[in-house]
């Protein structure tokens, strides 16, 4: 099981609330995967909002949409940066967010 995966379960089977969690998240995946930011969105009817960061302030980034339990329904994005975005990194941070649905349950 890749690590960052791993991390990511225990964070989320641990009791605390849905920002603490993010932000202990969007940390994990920094650290584990050397990106400069990671940062956790919320999707809104009136826009997205930042649930929580790690590092600076981004620059070119990829966005992986969180799926709700509704098919098609959107309701958070794991948005990353970093210096090289592999296909294996996109995989890798599909499996990420897919875990996320949590947040928003």
């Amino acid at each position: 099981m890749d690590p960052i995966l791993k991390r990511l379960r225990e964070i989320l089977s641990v009791p605390g609330d849905r920002v603490g969690k993010a932000r202990r998240i969007s940390a994990a995946i920094r650290e584990t995967c050397g990106y400069r930011w990671v940062g956790i969105c919320e999707v809104l009817p009136e826009g997205i909002g930042v649930m929580a960061w790690s590092g600076p302030t981004p620059g070119s980034e990829i966005a992986v949409p969180v799926l709700g339990a509704t098919a098609g329904q959107v309701v958070g994005l794991l948005k990353v940066e970093g210096d090289i975005l592999s296909e294996e990194g996109r995989r890798r941070l599909e499996a990420c967010a897919a875990l996320l649905r949590p947040l928003w349950e």
